[in-house]
């Protein structure tokens, strides 16, 4: 198993076609400092131009946490000058992983909280064991989720919803988050990670190019009327019906063998 360190705080494993990107920070339950973050940034950069990487799994190193969120200590330390310059840096971390062009897959045990848990949430599945505590308690120390949970949120769960658990910044644990829709699987304590990483392996059988695509399509589809929607879908759709990946899969269908992608 390859693995590639970004900084100290981030690695990237490789399982086949699957990337694994690792917080792992255990000292800090992989609490997100400006060093952290400038490293989750260039290893979603590295692997957004990677077109081996067919799906990404975002995991932690630390046993009872997935992430507690922004490093609250280094914050405290933080002129307000320090807080605007350090902005771009953290947000740049959230955004690298929401940007990511092929399927992602959050697996999550113990705390995943605030920051944590809008790096999840910035995943298109999540994941989760019985440990699993998410919440976006911002608004108890006087901010608000700022790496996209009043975004993202709502989208899984409704405004209603959204607007509930952010207002009362309460902790859902998993059976709870499960129900909510804010995790997509549950699964047995301690196999989280085993999990995600096997149904990462089932998407990444399937074509690289139609699989960037379909993101796509939906990310972009997302929250327009239908048939600005149904657009974007066809626009999609033009993008791969001519690739390689295509003229394989309709080859490897008729001669009932498993194809051999091109990934272009």
């Amino acid at each position: 198993m390859d693995e590639e360190r970004f900084g100290e705080f981030v690695a990237v494993r490789r399982h086949g076609f699957v990337a694994e990107l690792v917080l792992d920070r255990p000292k800090a339950m992989n609490a997100v400092s400006t060093d952290m973050a400038r490293a989750i940034g260039a290893a979603c950069e590295a692997l957004s131009g990677d077109r081996d990487a067919r799906v990404t799994v975002l995991t932690s190193s630390h046993e009872r946490a997935f992430c507690v969120g922004a490093d609250l200590k280094e914050r405290n330390s933080f002129s307000d000058a320090e807080l605007v310059r350090q902005r771009p840096t953290a947000r740049a971390a959230y955004t690298g992983v929401l940007e990511l062009p092929m399927p992602t897959v959050a697996a999550v045990h113990g705390f995943a909280l605030g920051g944590g848990f809008e790096l999840a949430l910035a995943c298109d599945l999540i994941v989760a064991d019985p440990t699993a505590v998410v919440g976006l308690p911002e608004v108890s120390v006087g901010v608000i989720p700022g790496g996209g949970g009043t975004q993202l949120l709502p989208r899984r769960v409704g405004a209603a919803r959204a607007a509930e658990l952010i207002f009362t910044a309460r902790r859902v644990e998993a059976a709870e988050a499960r129900e909510l829709g804010l995790v997509d699987q549950l699964v047995e304590q301690g196999r989280d990670r085993t999990e995600a990483l096997e149904l990462a392996a089932r998407i990444a059988a399937n074509s690289p190019v139609g699989l960037r695509a379909a993101k796509r399509a939906l990310r972009l589809g997302h929250g327009l009327d239908l048939r600005a929607g149904l657009e974007v879908e066809d626009a999609a759709w033009r993008s791969v019906a001519f690739s390689g990946d295509r003229a394989e899969g309709v080859a490897a269908f008729n001669e009932k063998r498993k194809p051999n992608w091109p990934g272009e």
